[in-house]
């Protein structure tokens, strides 16, 4: 009972220090910096998830919108950059530092995401280990009447505008969550991919939104067999990458995986796989795993596989 206490703690302690650490910050120190990545495409960091900004003929679409009081820092950012209004956002997937800015924006202001997503910010349940929403309190949404809350959602793939103007939502399986979005801004070649593809680092396999270990690697590989017209693809916390560099992602996310597999072929316990297990030499650049967060994707690895 202990080791369980003590690894949800570390993970939460590990895993939420970022985003923690945003959200903490002074409303006059949460500084939002701009990236041009094309002409009228732009990504914002700073307070939670990375944000595509694309400045479109009609108005501005926003995909994702960072943590609880981080809508207003970015829409200040986005009027730096536009004197045209905010008409769209788009959710890559239901975590409270890519959807919670979603309440600041103006009310009246479409919010798309996956069928999947709309069903799991009703709830805004974090990943296993991870602190959960205080009993008896509701949602973000709910304590803002369902300001930010999407409006219209997809299954497999929706296009929205033309020409120029053209962005193509796509859902491709599990992974991160069950309902991760990949927004693919059709002339500039560029794919945001939120945290199904975080950046060089082991991912978050949240099995309380509906993600998988097991089907992570294969979600990866479908994304970048079936996207092949891009030539940058924005990450959900890391620098944006190349069409090689999720390639290598799929690949090491599948060799974690299969060396899961076989700690519990050789009958080691998830514990023994977790503390044996470290990033392959040829990885160059991928972060050190956090051991709480390798430990429980681990976990949700085993009780997936047959």
């Amino acid at each position: 009972m202990r080791r369980c206490f003590v690894l949800g703690t570390l993970l939460a302690l590990g895993c939420l220090s970022i985003a923690a650490g945003a959200y903490q910050q002074p409303a006059a120190e949460r500084t939002v910096e701009v990236q041009k990545l094309k002409e009228n495409l732009y990504l914002l960091t700073g307070g939670g998830g990375n944000t595509a900004v694309f400045v479109r003929t009609d108005g501005v679409m926003v995909v994702d919108t960072k943590n609880p009081g981080w809508g207003k820092p970015l829409l200040d950012r986005i009027r730096e950059i536009t004197d045209k209004p905010v008409t769209l956002i788009v959710n890559t997937h239901s975590h409270g530092d890519h959807v919670s800015g979603n309440v600041e924006f103006p009310a009246g202001t479409e919010v798309v995401a996956h069928e999947n997503t709309r069903e799991n910010m009703k709830r805004m349940q974090s990943p296993p280990g991870f602190p959960q929403p205080a009993a008896g309190k509701g949602t973000i949404f709910e304590e803002h009447k369902g300001r930010g809350f999407p409006t219209k959602t997809f299954g497999d793939r929706l296009t929205l505008g033309s020409g120029a103007d053209q962005v193509d939502l796509y859902y491709f399986g599990r992974g991160h969550t069950n309902g991760d979005a990949m927004v693919v801004f059709r002339q500039h070649r560029v794919m945001h991919m939120g945290d199904l593809f975080p950046g060089k680092q082991i991912p978050i396999m949240d099995a309380n939104n509906g993600g998988s270990g097991v089907q992570y690697a294969g979600t990866l590989k479908k994304v970048h067999d079936g996207v092949a017209d891009v030539e940058a693809i924005v990450t959900g916390h890391g620098p944006v990458m190349s069409r090689k560099d999720l390639l290598e992602f799929s690949t090491f996310v599948d060799e974690f995986v299969a060396a899961v597999r076989e700690g519990k072929k050789a009958g080691r316990t998830a514990e023994q796989i977790a503390e044996s297990w470290a990033v392959p030499p040829k990885y160059a650049g991928y972060a050190a795993p956090q051991p709480a967060r390798l430990r429980a994707n681990v976990d949700l690895i085993l009780k997936e596989l047959p």
